[in-house]
C-alpha cells in the first residue's frame, strides 16, 4: 500500500495530519472546527480512559455526569472564570425551529430562551452550583467527583486532536475541609497524570506550576505536566488546579466544621483530554506512520499468514488458533489477519502505518522450521524466532518495546533542555534548536508577556523540582532566584 506520508523533516505539520488521516484515527467533520474520531482512534482513547478511570477510582473518586448546558448567570458569579472563557463560548439563545412557509427552516423568533445557555467549555460553575446541595457537614467531605464528557471551546483554527471546537476529556472536581487537603489533592492528581504519561504513553514529562499569566481562569495555582514533541515544541499534556475558595464562595458551598462553625470548602479541579492522542503521535511516530507504545496499542500483535495453498493456510491457522488464547491469557491483544482480499505486503504496510508494535509473518517454511518472522515497529528490525515459548517471548518483548519507546523520547528531551544566559542566546536557541530553554526570569507578568510577543515562546512551567539559584533575568536584567522553562508550544 502507498502511504503517501510527508516526511516530518520536510513539513512537520503536514506529516502529523497525514498520519492522523492515513492511520484512520480521525477526520474533519461537516461541522467546521469539529472532528470525527474514527474507530481506531477512539479505541486508543478507550484504552486511555480505562487506565485513567481505574486510577481515579483507586484514589477514591466516583464518576458522575452533569448537564451540557450552563445558565449564563452562573458564569458571571466568578469574575476571572468568565473573563477567561468569554471569547470561547457557544451560546444557545432559542429552543425551536419552524418552517417559514417557503420551504425554509428558520429559528422561531418566538422561542427565545428567558436566559441564554452556555455549552460547557468546562463545568466548574454547574458543578459547584450542584455541590451546594451535596455538602452540609464535614462528614460530607472530601467530595471527590470525576466526569467523562465533551466540552466546546469555540475554535476556528483547528488541528485534529490538538485543537478542535469540541473535544472529549475528563474533569475532576473536588471539595475539601482545608486548604492543605485541597492542595494535596491537586498535587496527587498531577502525579497520577505524570505516572500515566510516563508509564503508559511512554512520554517523559516535566511536572511544574504555571505562572499567573498561564494559570487556569479562577484558580489560585495551576500545576501541569509538559511534554516535548519531536519538532521541539512543547505540549501541555494535563493540568491540575488549586481553586482555593473562589468557586465555593461564588456558589455559597459551606459546611459545618467539627467545631460547629460554618466555613466555605476548598476546591480542586483537574483534567486531560483527547489532545493526549495528538501527543502520542507527535512524540513517537516516524515517516512510516504511527508508533504506539504497546500499553495503549489497540492491537499489540498481528499475525499475517503467507501461504501458497489451502493446506498451508490451514497449518498456519491451526498454529494461530493455538497461540492466540495464550497471548490473550497474558493480557496481549492479538489479531489474525487471514483476509484473502489483500496481499501480505499490503498488510505489512497497513499495520506499520497503524503502529502495531509487533508483526508476525508465518509461511509454509516457517511451519516446517518451527519459526516465525517477527518485525518490531519501534526499531523496524526483523528477526526469526522460535515458535516454542513464543507467548512468553512476546510478553517480554512488548515490555522491552514500551521501555525503548520511552527511552528514545527521554533521550530526545535530554538533548533539548538547554540553558540560556542572555536574550540573544535565548532567541538563537529558539530558532536553531527549539525544545525547552532554561532561563532566568524576573517573575513579572510584563516581562513574560513581552518575551511571548517578541518570540512566541511562553513559560511552560516553573518545575516543581527546581533548584533555586541567583541570577539575572534574560530580558530585563533584574534579579532572579530560579530558572524557568520556556518553549514554543501547541
Amino acid at each position: 500500500m502507498s502511504k503517501g506520508i510527508t516526511s516530518k523533516n520536510e513539513d512537520y505539520s503536514q506529516w502529523y495530519n497525514d498520519i492522523v488521516i492515513k492511520a484512520d484515527l480521525a477526520e474533519h467533520s461537516a461541522v467546521k472546527g469539529c472532528m470525527v474520531i474514527k474507530p481506531y482512534g477512539y479505541s486508543i482513547w478507550e484504552k486511555m480512559q480505562a487506565v485513567l478511570d481505574q486510577k481515579f477510582k483507586d484514589t477514591g473518586h466516583s464518576n458522575a455526569y452533569f448537564p451540557l448546558f450552563i445558565p449564563k448567570s452562573f458564569f458571571s458569579k466568578e469574575a476571572a472564570h468568565v473573563e477567561g472563557f468569554a471569547t470561547e463560548c457557544a451560546v444557545v439563545t432559542h429552543y425551536r425551529l419552524k418552517n417559514d412557509g417557503e420551504g425554509n427552516i428558520i429559528v422561531d423568533p418566538d422561542a427565545k430562551l428567558e436566559e441564554e445557555l452556555i455549552v460547557r467549555p468546562t463545568s466548574e460553575t454547574i458543578i459547584w452550583n450542584t455541590f451546594r446541595g451535596w455538602v452540609q457537614s464535614y462528614r460530607d467531605l472530601p467530595l471527590l467527583i470525576n466526569q467523562w464528557a465533551n466540552v466546546v471551546r469555540w475554535e476556528m483554527r483547528t488541528r485534529l486532536f490538538l485543537r478542535t471546537a469540541e473535544f472529549l476529556w475528563q474533569e475532576g472536581h473536588t471539595a475539601h475541609a482545608t486548604s492543605a487537603e485541597a492542595i494535596e489533592e491537586t498535587e496527587k492528581m498531577l502525579n497520577v497524570y505524570a505516572d500515566f504519561a510516563e508509564n503508559w504513553m511512554a512520554l517523559p514529562v516535566v511536572k511544574g506550576k504555571k505562572t499567573a499569566n498561564e494559570r487556569f481562569a479562577g484558580a489560585l495555582d495551576t500545576y501541569c505536566i509538559e511534554a516535548l514533541m519531536q519538532d521541539g515544541k512543547a505540549l501541555q499534556a494535563g493540568t491540575s488546579h488549586f481553586l482555593g475558595q473562589n468557586f465555593a464562595k461564588a456558589f455559597d458551598v459551606k459546611f459545618t466544621s467539627k467545631e460547629g462553625k460554618q466555613e466555605h470548602v476548598w476546591a480542586s479541579s483537574w483534567g486531560v483530554s483527547t489532545r493526549m492522542i495528538g501527543a502520542l503521535i507527535m512524540a513517537h511516530s516516524d515517516d512510516q506512520g504511527l508508533v504506539l507504545p504497546p500499553k495503549l496499542a489497540p492491537i499489540q500483535v498481528v499475525i499475517v499468514p503467507i501461504y501458497k495453498n489451502d493446506e498451508e493456510l490451514k497449518r498456519i491457522s491451526d498454529f494461530a488458533d493455538d497461540l492466540m488464547p495464550k497471548l490473550k491469557a497474558l493480557g496481549i491483544s492479538v489479531k489474525y489477519d487471514d483476509r484473502d482480499s489483500q496481499r501480505p505486503g499490503f498488510k505489512f504496510a497497513e499495520y506499520e502505518l497503524k503502529g502495531v508494535p509487533v508483526r508476525l509473518a508465518i509461511g509454509g517454511r516457517d511451519m516446517e522450521n518451527g519459526t516465525v518472522e517477527l518485525a518490531r515497529r519501534d526499531t523496524r528490525e526483523k528477526s526469526t524466532v522460535s515458535q516454542q515459548g513464543l507467548d512468553t517471548y512476546l510478553s517480554e518483548l512488548l515490555d522491552d518495546i514500551q521501555a525503548n519507546i520511552y527511552k528514545k523520547a527521554a533521550d530526545f528531551r535530554a538533548t533539548h533542555i538547554t540553558p540560556a544566559n542572555s536574550y540573544e542566546e535565548f532567541q538563537q536557541l529558539l530558532e536553531d534548536k527549539g525544545g525547552f530553554i532554561s532561563a532566568h526570569w524576573d517573575g513579572t507578568p510584563e516581562t513574560e508577556q513581552k518575551i511571548k510577543e517578541e518570540t512566541k515562546a511562553t513559560i511552560r512551567c516553573i518545575p516543581l523540582d527546581n533548584e533555586l539559584e541567583d541570577g539575572i533575568c534574560i530580558y530585563s536584567g533584574k534579579p532572579s532566584v530560579q530558572r524557568v522553562l520556556f518553549a514554543r508550544a501547541y
